[in-house]
C-alpha cells in the first residue's frame, strides 16, 4: 500500500494526459489518409499539368479528428505543465509551505533552511497526508481505466470524488464555509441558494474556496509560531536599551537565543506533528 501511495501523484497526472493521447493518435492516422478538405487522395499519372482544382472548404474545427498531431502535442504539453500546479492547489501543500516559510521568518535565519529544503520537506509531507486520498483515486479511477473497465469520462468523474471529499473535510474542520460560499454566490448570481449544500458547489468553485481556507488556517498557525520568538526579541531589545547599547542590532543578540530555544523544545518535530495533525484524511 505504501508503494502505491508514493507513485500515485504521477499516475494521477497520467490520467489527465490520457484524455489527450488517444485523440492525438486518431488525428495522426486521419492526417495520413485524408487531406484537410475531407476528400480522398488521388495520385495523378500521365499529364502533370492536369491537377484538381483546389478546394476552399474549411474543415470542421469542432471535430477533434481534424486537429493536426502537432496541435494535439502542444495541448498535451500544456496540460502536463499545468497539472502539477493544479494538484498542488488541491492538496495540503499550500498550508504546509506557508507555515514552514513563516517559521523561517520568525527564526530570523534569512535563507536558512534553503528554499529547496523547505519545498522538498513540504512535498514529502504532502505525499504522506494525501496518501489515502491518492490510493482511492488509484483504486477507483486510474486502475479500472488502465485495465479498460471504464472510459475516460467515468475515470475523471470517479477521481474527482476523493479529491472533493478531502477539500470539503479540511474546510469543514476549519469552519471556513463562508470562503466556499463566497465563490458559489459569485458564480451562481441570482440563482444562488440561501443555504446551499456541498452538492450544489461545483469543483471549480470549491477549489478557490479551499485555497482561501488553507491560507487563513496557515496564517493563524504562523501567528502562534511567531509569538514566542517575538517575546524573545522584545526582551532582548529592552535589555539592550537599559544597558545603553542602542546601536547594537537586537536581532544579532536574539538569534542565538531563538535557535537555542527552538532546539531545546525540539521545534521541528513539534511543528511537523502539529501540521500533519491538522489535516483530516
Amino acid at each position: 500500500m505504501q508503494q502505491d501511495a508514493r507513485v500515485n501523484p504521477l499516475r494521477w497526472i497520467l490520467l489527465i494526459a490520457l484524455w489527450v493521447v488517444p485523440s492525438a493518435a486518431r488525428a495522426q492516422e486521419a492526417s495520413t489518409d485524408i487531406p484537410m478538405d475531407g476528400r480522398p487522395l488521388t495520385i495523378q499519372r500521365g499529364n502533370p499539368a492536369v491537377t484538381p482544382a483546389p478546394s476552399m472548404q474549411l474543415p470542421d474545427l469542432t471535430d477533434r479528428a481534424n486537429f493536426s498531431a502537432a496541435m494535439q502535442i502542444i495541448f498535451l504539453m500544456t496540460v502536463l505543465s499545468l497539472a502539477p500546479a493544479i494538484l498542488i492547489m488541491m492538496t495540503s501543500f499550500t498550508r504546509i509551505i506557508i507555515v514552514l516559510s513563516l517559521l523561517r521568518q520568525a527564526l530570523g535565519t534569512q535563507n536558512l533552511p534553503p528554499n529547496q529544503i523547505i519545498i522538498g520537506l513540504s512535498l514529502f509531507m504532502t505525499f504522506l497526508v494525501m496518501g489515502p486520498t491518492w490510493q482511492r483515486v488509484n483504486n477507483e479511477a486510474l486502475s479500472p481505466y488502465l485495465n479498460g473497465q471504464i472510459d475516460q469520462r467515468m475515470a475523471l468523474a470517479r477521481a474527482e470524488v476523493p479529491i472533493r471529499e478531502f477539500m470539503i473535510a479540511q474546510v469543514s474542520k476549519a469552519e471556513n464555509h463562508e470562503d466556499v460560499f463566497l465563490f458559489y454566490k459569485f458564480r451562481e448570481g441570482a440563482a444562488a441558494k440561501e443555504q446551499p449544500t456541498w452538492g450544489d458547489v461545483g469543483t471549480m468553485t470549491l477549489i478557490p474556496g479551499f485555497v482561501l481556507s488553507e491560507l487563513k488556517t496557515a496564517f493563524l498557525m504562523g501567528f502562534k509560531i511567531y509569538l514566542p520568538f517575538l517575546i524573545i526579541d522584545v526582551v532582548i531589545s529592552s535589555v539592550l536599551i537599559s544597558m545603553g547599547m542602542m546601536m547594537l542590532p537586537p536581532v544579532l543578540i536574539s538569534l542565538p537565543f531563538k535557535l537555542l530555544l527552538f532546539v531545546l523544545v525540539d521545534g521541528w518535530r513539534l511543528i511537523t506533528a502539529q501540521l500533519m495533525g491538522t489535516f483530516v484524511t
